[in-house]
């Protein structure tokens, strides 16, 4: 059914994603939650692409694959996915940096 689970991810990591009884060799690009994985995988229609795929699909792999070099590839091109505070940003999301309030309504000079 599931692979065995991993105890720890990082990014960079070489895992086997088995989704729909298909085993792929992939690499960790993110993890946005606890149990959700972004991964950089080949897609056999549509080339080098990025799953977001359950921890529980994942297990871990030592030997390189003959896809690597392109999914490292596809990885450097992409910039790093942000979500709020665990990057170090602001977290706000709201406008511009100082700016807290939406502008105010300006007459037209009436």
């Amino acid at each position: 059914m599931y692979a065995p689970t991993m105890e720890s991810i990082s990014v960079g990591q070489l895992v086997t994603v088995t989704d729909g009884g298909r085993a792929r060799n992939g690499i960790v690009f993110d993890t946005p939650s606890a149990i959700k994985v972004v991964v950089a995988v080949v897609d056999p229609r549509r080339g080098p692409v990025f799953r977001t795929v359950h921890v529980k699909m994942l297990s871990e792999r030592i030997e390189e694959g003959p896809d690597d070099q392109v999914l490292r590839h596809l990885m450097r091109r992409t910039r790093p996915l942000a979500h709020g505070a665990a990057r170090g940003g602001a977290g706000t999301g709201r406008g511009r940096a100082a700016h807290s309030r939406a502008a105010m309504h300006r007459t037209t000079g009436k």
